[in-house]
């Protein structure tokens, strides 16, 4: 079917997709992104109560991330997604997602705003009612190839971290990202072998994985202990000419029925989000409802 042909199918099945998926989604615990829909959080709770979606990661709100919001406008926001019968999935965090300091004054200097980021994610999530708190495991800039000593010194960070979100009954979910120095399963797999504690894991998320160039899946999830995995993150890319690009769900090469089905194999039983990133022309409630539109028929599949 032709790319166009395809997208408007897609779309004028749109309406009936939320009364089908009903009965898949109470196995696959699906959310958006809220800001991949509208900073505006009223707007995207309606948007996900019109797919019968119960569950949002949340990131930037009302044009400001959620971690300099003022508890407040959190608290609004709870009030907002609790009158639209939606849970907060995970808390979107910059935590960690930084250049690694040296360990110098200046370096140390520069941990002590990421505990304060810490505490404060912490104090936002227990508002909005999850105890999962998006993380990462720093960043290198473009260009630079990431110095193998450095890995040692990241893992203690995160076991740390880790040690500080326990005593406040939080758990970490490490987010693969490019740019990372874990961006790939296979690296997402050797720091959860170094960092044990049971209240970090990961955020799957397959597609950055294919972006920075490994075969994410089958090969790059077959590395990972599957039960460290506490959320997913699910949307579409192809890599091309030694570069990924994001697209629609189902443009790409990304084989979304089969990790899926690899998860609920492997027993997992956590959440997920579509975070599309794929940018269309007519903004970004139009290029989330087009892949989630996709994804809702990917997962009746399954």
């Amino acid at each position: 079917m032709a790319l166009m042909q395809r997208r408007e199918f897609a779309l004028l099945l749109g309406a009936a997709l939320p009364r089908l998926s009903a009965l898949e989604l109470s196995k696959i615990p699906l959310g958006v992104t809220t800001d991949e829909i509208d900073d505006d959080i009223v707007t995207a709770s309606r948007f996900l109560k019109e797919f019968h979606l119960r569950f949002a990661e949340v990131r930037t709100i009302w044009g400001k991330y959620n971690t300099v919001q003022p508890l407040d406008k959190i608290r609004e926001c709870k009030a907002i997604f609790d009158a639209h019968g939606i849970r907060t999935s995970v808390l979107g965090t910059a935590f960690f997602k930084i250049p690694l300091p040296p360990d110098t004054p200046q370096g140390r200097a520069v941990l002590d705003n990421q505990w304060a980021l810490l505490d404060g994610a912490m104090e936002r999530a227990k508002i909005l009612g999850t105890d999962k708190i998006r993380t990462f495991a720093f960043t290198y800039e473009k260009g630079q190839t990431p110095s193998p000593k450095d890995y040692g010194r990241i893992y203690e960070l995160e076991r740390e971290s880790a040690r500080r979100a326990k005593a406040r009954g939080f758990r970490l979910a490490i987010e693969n990202v490019g740019g990372s120095y874990v961006s790939t399963g296979a690296e997402a797999a050797e720091l959860l072998k170094n960092v044990q504690e049971n209240n970090l894991g990961l955020t799957w998320d397959p597609n950055n994985a294919g972006a920075s160039g490994e075969r994410s899946f089958p090969d790059g999830f077959r590395k990972i202990d599957s039960a460290r995995i506490m959320h997913v993150h699910l949307r579409d890319y192809r890599y091309k000419d030694g570069k990924g690009e994001w697209t629609a769900v189902g443009d790409g090469e990304m084989d979304n029925l089969g990790q899926l089905r690899a998860l609920l194999r492997a027993g997992y039983k956590g959440s997920f989000t579509l975070e599309t990133h794929y940018k269309s022309p007519q903004g970004k409630a139009h290029a989330s409802r087009t892949s989630l539109t996709a994804l809702l028929k990917v997962i009746e599949a399954v």
